[in-house]
Protein backbone atom coordinates (compact mmCIF):
# COMPACT_ATOMS: atom_id res chain seq x y z
CA UNK A 1 0.00 0.00 0.00
CA UNK A 2 1.24 3.27 -0.94
CA UNK A 3 0.12 7.44 -0.15
CA UNK A 4 -1.55 8.93 -3.13
CA UNK A 5 1.33 11.90 -2.04
CA UNK A 6 3.78 9.22 -3.45
CA UNK A 7 3.15 11.22 -7.15
CA UNK A 8 2.24 14.67 -7.87
CA UNK A 9 -0.30 12.62 -10.93
CA UNK A 10 -2.04 11.51 -8.33
CA UNK A 11 -3.56 15.34 -7.63
CA UNK A 12 -5.46 15.21 -11.48
CA UNK A 13 -7.50 11.78 -9.80
CA UNK A 14 -8.05 13.72 -6.12
CA UNK A 15 -9.65 16.91 -7.73
CA UNK A 16 -11.43 15.07 -10.76
CA UNK A 17 -13.98 17.11 -11.45
CA UNK A 18 -16.58 14.39 -12.54
CA UNK A 19 -15.99 12.71 -9.01
CA UNK A 20 -16.57 15.84 -7.38
CA UNK A 21 -19.52 16.45 -9.71
CA UNK A 22 -20.91 13.33 -8.98
CA UNK A 23 -21.17 13.97 -4.83
CA UNK A 24 -22.63 17.42 -5.73
CA UNK A 25 -25.46 15.65 -7.79
CA UNK A 26 -25.75 13.65 -4.53
CA UNK A 27 -26.14 17.12 -2.34
CA UNK A 28 -22.33 17.10 -1.41
CA UNK A 29 -21.20 20.35 -3.03
CA UNK A 30 -18.56 21.08 -0.50
CA UNK A 31 -16.38 17.60 -0.08
CA UNK A 32 -12.93 18.03 1.42
CA UNK A 33 -10.07 15.10 1.17
CA UNK A 34 -7.71 13.65 3.85
CA UNK A 35 -6.26 10.69 2.18
CA UNK A 36 -5.64 8.65 -0.26
CA UNK A 37 -3.82 5.13 -1.09
CA UNK A 38 -2.79 2.73 -3.95
CA UNK A 39 -3.32 -1.17 -2.79
CA UNK A 40 -2.28 -3.84 -4.93
CA UNK A 41 -3.45 -7.18 -4.11
CA UNK A 42 -1.08 -9.81 -5.47
CA UNK A 43 -1.46 -12.73 -7.07
CA UNK A 44 -2.42 -15.66 -5.31
CA UNK A 45 -3.27 -13.84 -2.40
CA UNK A 46 -5.78 -14.63 0.78
CA UNK A 47 -9.24 -12.49 0.80
CA UNK A 48 -9.38 -9.35 2.71
CA UNK A 49 -10.95 -9.38 5.59
CA UNK A 50 -14.51 -7.88 6.95
CA UNK A 51 -13.64 -4.44 8.26
CA UNK A 52 -14.91 -0.95 8.28
CA UNK A 53 -13.02 2.52 8.20
CA UNK A 54 -15.30 4.61 10.66
CA UNK A 55 -13.26 5.37 13.99
CA UNK A 56 -15.43 7.73 15.81
CA UNK A 57 -18.11 5.51 16.77
CA UNK A 58 -18.63 7.65 20.33
CA UNK A 59 -19.94 10.65 18.51
CA UNK A 60 -23.85 11.10 18.48
CA UNK A 61 -23.48 11.23 15.02
CA UNK A 62 -21.88 8.07 14.91
CA UNK A 63 -25.35 6.44 13.54
CA UNK A 64 -27.08 9.49 11.07
CA UNK A 65 -28.52 8.76 7.79
CA UNK A 66 -25.58 11.21 5.95
CA UNK A 67 -22.32 10.00 5.35
CA UNK A 68 -19.59 11.53 7.35
CA UNK A 69 -16.82 10.22 5.33
CA UNK A 70 -16.63 8.27 1.86
CA UNK A 71 -14.70 6.27 0.12
CA UNK A 72 -14.22 6.60 -3.86
CA UNK A 73 -11.97 3.73 -4.99
CA UNK A 74 -10.74 3.58 -8.38
CA UNK A 75 -10.26 -0.15 -9.77
CA UNK A 76 -7.43 -0.30 -12.55
CA UNK A 77 -8.25 -3.82 -13.92
CA UNK A 78 -11.52 -5.75 -14.21
CA UNK A 79 -12.76 -7.61 -10.94
CA UNK A 80 -14.72 -10.41 -10.45
CA UNK A 81 -14.94 -13.27 -7.55
CA UNK A 82 -11.80 -14.95 -9.30
CA UNK A 83 -9.63 -12.05 -8.74
CA UNK A 84 -10.34 -9.87 -5.40
CA UNK A 85 -13.21 -7.91 -6.41
CA UNK A 86 -15.13 -5.82 -3.48
CA UNK A 87 -17.81 -7.41 -1.17
CA UNK A 88 -20.14 -5.41 0.85
CA UNK A 89 -23.06 -5.97 3.41
CA UNK A 90 -25.89 -3.21 2.48
CA UNK A 91 -27.30 -1.46 4.54
CA UNK A 92 -24.30 -2.27 7.77
CA UNK A 93 -23.42 1.39 7.68
CA UNK A 94 -26.06 2.26 10.17
CA UNK A 95 -27.52 -1.15 11.14
CA UNK A 96 -26.27 -3.63 13.63
CA UNK A 97 -24.73 -6.28 11.85
CA UNK A 98 -24.07 -10.07 13.24
CA UNK A 99 -20.71 -9.62 11.90
CA UNK A 100 -19.79 -6.87 13.99
CA UNK A 101 -20.00 -9.03 17.15
CA UNK A 102 -16.95 -10.92 15.99
CA UNK A 103 -14.26 -8.83 14.36
CA UNK A 104 -13.04 -6.45 17.04
CA UNK A 105 -10.44 -4.99 16.00
CA UNK A 106 -10.89 -5.19 12.84
CA UNK A 107 -7.59 -3.72 11.39
CA UNK A 108 -5.91 -6.22 14.00
CA UNK A 109 -2.29 -7.32 12.95
CA UNK A 110 -3.64 -11.26 12.87
CA UNK A 111 -6.42 -10.06 10.79
CA UNK A 112 -4.06 -8.07 8.27
CA UNK A 113 -1.99 -11.36 7.79
CA UNK A 114 -4.82 -13.67 7.46
CA UNK A 115 -3.38 -16.07 9.84
CA UNK A 116 -6.58 -17.93 10.13
CA UNK A 117 -8.89 -17.63 7.65
CA UNK A 118 -11.57 -19.82 9.52
CA UNK A 119 -12.30 -16.85 11.64
CA UNK A 120 -15.83 -15.35 10.73
CA UNK A 121 -14.03 -12.00 9.90
CA UNK A 122 -13.31 -14.27 6.78
CA UNK A 123 -16.56 -15.95 6.25
CA UNK A 124 -18.97 -15.81 3.13
CA UNK A 125 -21.93 -13.81 4.75
CA UNK A 126 -25.98 -14.26 3.64
CA UNK A 127 -26.61 -10.82 3.20
CA UNK A 128 -23.08 -10.53 1.44
CA UNK A 129 -23.29 -8.16 -2.33
CA UNK A 130 -20.19 -9.06 -4.97
CA UNK A 131 -19.03 -5.80 -6.59
CA UNK A 132 -17.58 -6.74 -9.56
CA UNK A 133 -16.41 -3.81 -11.63
CA UNK A 134 -14.38 -2.86 -14.90
CA UNK A 135 -11.46 -1.14 -14.73
CA UNK A 136 -11.84 2.94 -14.75
CA UNK A 137 -14.91 2.48 -12.69
CA UNK A 138 -15.24 4.15 -9.33
CA UNK A 139 -17.11 2.89 -6.41
CA UNK A 140 -18.07 5.10 -3.97
CA UNK A 141 -19.01 4.13 0.21
CA UNK A 142 -19.93 4.64 3.53
CA UNK A 143 -16.67 4.34 5.72
CA UNK A 144 -18.96 2.72 7.88
CA UNK A 145 -19.92 0.15 5.61
CA UNK A 146 -18.86 -3.55 6.12
CA UNK A 147 -16.87 -4.65 3.34
CA UNK A 148 -14.42 -7.44 2.39
CA UNK A 149 -12.71 -8.78 -1.00
CA UNK A 150 -12.13 -12.03 -2.28
CA UNK A 151 -9.22 -13.89 -2.65
CA UNK A 152 -7.06 -12.98 -5.65
CA UNK A 153 -6.70 -16.59 -7.30
CA UNK A 154 -5.33 -15.32 -10.53
CA UNK A 155 -1.88 -14.53 -11.96
CA UNK A 156 -2.11 -11.09 -12.23
CA UNK A 157 -2.13 -8.16 -9.50
CA UNK A 158 -5.45 -6.45 -8.93
CA UNK A 159 -5.06 -2.53 -8.30
CA UNK A 160 -6.97 0.22 -6.36
CA UNK A 161 -6.36 3.37 -5.74
CA UNK A 162 -8.75 4.26 -3.18
CA UNK A 163 -9.64 8.53 -2.09
CA UNK A 164 -10.89 9.49 1.00
CA UNK A 165 -13.39 12.00 0.94
CA UNK A 166 -15.76 13.89 3.48
CA UNK A 167 -18.92 15.05 1.38
CA UNK A 168 -20.16 17.62 4.05
CA UNK A 169 -17.24 18.52 6.35
CA UNK A 170 -19.18 22.25 7.39
CA UNK A 171 -21.59 20.17 9.42
CA UNK A 172 -19.24 17.34 11.00
CA UNK A 173 -19.04 17.58 14.68
CA UNK A 174 -15.72 19.56 16.15
CA UNK A 175 -14.05 16.18 17.71
CA UNK A 176 -14.64 14.51 13.96
CA UNK A 177 -13.70 17.87 12.15
CA UNK A 178 -10.10 17.29 14.58
CA UNK A 179 -10.23 14.03 13.76
CA UNK A 180 -10.22 14.53 9.73
CA UNK A 181 -7.60 17.11 9.68
CA UNK A 182 -5.29 15.45 11.80
CA UNK A 183 -5.22 12.37 9.46
CA UNK A 184 -4.31 14.62 6.62
CA UNK A 185 -1.54 13.25 4.35
CA UNK A 186 1.29 15.69 3.81
CA UNK A 187 1.83 17.13 0.56
CA UNK A 188 5.24 16.36 -0.60
CA UNK A 189 7.42 19.71 -0.94
CA UNK A 190 8.75 18.66 -4.11
CA UNK A 191 5.53 18.70 -5.68
CA UNK A 192 4.25 21.48 -8.92
CA UNK A 193 2.55 24.19 -7.28
CA UNK A 194 -0.08 23.66 -9.70
CA UNK A 195 -0.42 20.20 -8.21
CA UNK A 196 -0.11 20.71 -4.37
CA UNK A 197 -2.98 23.89 -4.77
CA UNK A 198 -5.17 21.48 -6.37
CA UNK A 199 -5.31 19.20 -3.31
CA UNK A 200 -4.30 21.69 -1.08
CA UNK A 201 -7.95 23.46 -1.86
CA UNK A 202 -9.44 20.37 -1.25
CA UNK A 203 -8.56 19.75 2.30
CA UNK A 204 -10.43 20.52 5.54
CA UNK A 205 -9.07 23.05 7.87
CA UNK A 206 -10.11 23.28 11.76
CA UNK A 207 -9.56 26.25 14.02
CA UNK A 208 -11.20 24.90 17.01
CA UNK A 209 -9.45 23.39 20.14
CA UNK A 210 -11.71 20.20 20.48
CA UNK A 211 -9.91 17.20 21.26
CA UNK A 212 -9.97 14.69 18.19
CA UNK A 213 -11.41 11.17 18.61
CA UNK A 214 -8.41 8.10 19.12
CA UNK A 215 -9.40 4.87 16.99
CA UNK A 216 -12.81 4.39 18.60
CA UNK A 217 -13.64 0.79 17.35
CA UNK A 218 -17.67 0.09 16.88
CA UNK A 219 -20.00 0.05 19.16
CA UNK A 220 -24.06 -0.58 18.87
CA UNK A 221 -26.25 2.10 18.34
CA UNK A 222 -26.90 2.92 22.15
CA UNK A 223 -30.88 4.27 20.91
CA UNK A 224 -31.33 0.67 19.92
CA UNK A 225 -32.22 -1.75 22.73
Amino acid sequence: MRSAMAHPLFADLISWSPALDRLSSMGFENPTFTDGYIISKPPQSPPLFWHYDWFAWQDPRAYDTSPQQVFLMYYLSNTSVANGCLRVIPGSHRHHNVLHEHIDNPHSGMLSRAEDLDQLAFSIRPDEVDVPVRAGDVVIGDARLLHAAYANKSSEWRTVITLWFQPDYATLPDRVKAQMVAKIQKIPADWPVVNATRVKALHPTYAGKAKPYIRDLYRKNPAIN
